[in-house]
């Protein structure tokens, strides 16, 4: 696994962590060292983008999450599992939001974290609705 994905990985659960406990900014230092302590133990190259992207993330929560609603309108996004709704987040926040990360790439990392940490259909939502995201994003730039 390299650096990179296994900061996503922890960025997922930092995300999630926070969803869960019903989004404490006060809280979100202690997740974030609390996770960089027991799961990035050799990240420390990457210990500055896990905690910028997951800034980065909750700042534009509300905005990533109306790109959520758009795209997956049948599916309320209270109603997402709350694995795949912060996979998602974390990959429209790379593909929209940061310029750094190509489209391609941020959409097959979200894909892998879905399979290895979400349900069986996980890869599959997460795919589909990245994908599209990806196609509309084709349409602006032309």
């Amino acid at each position: 696994m390299s650096n990179r994905h296994l900061a996503r990985s922890i960025i997922m659960q930092i995300l999630y962590q926070w969803d869960f406990r019903d989004k404490p900014t006060a809280a979100l230092p202690a997740i974030v060292a609390q996770n960089l302590e027991e799961f990035g133990i050799g990240l420390d190259e990457n210990t500055g983008y896990v905690k910028k992207t997951v800034e980065a993330v909750i700042d534009n929560a509300d905005d990533i999450d109306k790109v959520i609603a758009k795209f997956a309108p049948k599916w309320p996004i209270d109603q997402i599992a709350l694995v795949d709704r912060n996979i998602l987040r974390l990959g429209i926040y790379e593909m929209k939001f940061n310029d750094e990360i190509p489209a391609k790439v941020a959409i097959n990392e979200a894909i892998e974290i879905a399979k290895t940490y979400g349900g069986p259909s996980s890869g599959k939502f997460v795919n589909g609705i990245l994908g599209a995201i990806y196609n509309d994003l084709k349409k602006e730039d032309t």
